[in-house]
């Protein structure tokens, strides 16, 4: 693919794109004969091309992602020194080499990304984040915050009926014990997704109108579809409506709304009423 660009949110599609052909590339390359072994192998081989390429292109730049060793650790300046350096720092790529693994591993399934995000401590926005480029290899699609997408349209039930029918994104193996409850109170429908990426990527392109998780995540989960969710003019909060806020000292991010402006106060309320 040539050198890759220079301005950072095309660098970040660029990044993406190139992690997804090796994924698809291994994917053909190992079959699906064992899932444990082509899980395995998709973090590995995606990482190792993500970090390789940070370095030589991105050298001054901390990197967080989700298979350097001690990841999880909050910080402690004696078991994590990654850490350390990275809160420090003022660009730092946060990464998700492979979002979806169990979908990467099962065959036909497109529900599975690659995340790449840059957070700045310069960055005019609440979250940090200014670049972003989610990867969805098997759909043949990059969405990025160099060329957001257009603001997703109403529905055709929504136009018809004057109100919305809300479709919300739920995860197909640990859905919040309270979403069925919250679905039923918004009169909304659940709709089972793979991986995080997917999930909000589904609300980016309105396939879906909503994606609400609060089962535990890590910043590398929704940075990158974060920074493309609200270049594109979406909501993205924590579940009580506070600000969502990256590159912190524990990268753990456990809850997040992302949904159209127009149901965020009606879906933080309905929260409000069943996640306590």
């Amino acid at each position: 693919m040539g050198s890759p660009p220079m301005i950072d949110g095309a660098f970040a599609r660029w990044l993406a794109s190139r992690a997804g052909q090796a994924l698809l590339a291994l994917r053909e390359e190992l079959g699906f004969a064992d899932a444990g072994a082509l899980k395995s192998a998709g973090d590995k081989v995606s990482h190792d091309l993500i970090r390789t390429e940070l370095a030589k292109w991105r050298p001054g730049d901390a990197v967080l992602s989700e298979e350097d060793e001690g990841s999880r650790l909050a910080w402690a300046a004696e078991v994590n020194a990654e850490a350390v350096s990275r809160l420090a720092a003022d660009r730092v790529w946060i990464i998700d080499p492979l979002d979806g693994t169990r979908e990467f591993s099962e065959e036909g399934r497109s529900d599975w990304a690659v995340h790449i995000a840059l957070w700045a401590r310069n960055a005019p926005s609440g979250h940090g984040l200014v670049a972003g480029a989610v990867g969805l290899p098997a759909q043949h699609r990059v969405l990025g915050t160099d060329y957001p997408p257009a603001y997703p349209p109403m529905t055709v039930e929504a136009a018809t009926a004057g109100e919305r029918k809300i479709r919300l994104a739920a995860s197909r193996s640990r859905p919040p014990v309270f979403l069925t409850d919250l679905a039923e109170d918004v009169g909304a429908h659940l709709v089972p997704m793979g991986s995080a990426g997917a999930k909000i990527a589904a609300v980016v392109t309105g396939e879906v109108d909503a994606y609400i998780h609060a089962g535990g995540q890590y910043e590398w989960d929704s940075a990158a579809p974060v920074a493309v969710a609200t270049a594109t003019g979406l909501h993205a909060s924590r579940i009580d409506g506070s600000a969502l806020r990256y590159n912190e000292a524990d990268p753990r991010l456990p809850d997040l709304l992302v949904c159209r402006e127009d149901l965020a106060s009606r879906l933080l309320a309905a929260l409000q009423r069943h996640s306590g």
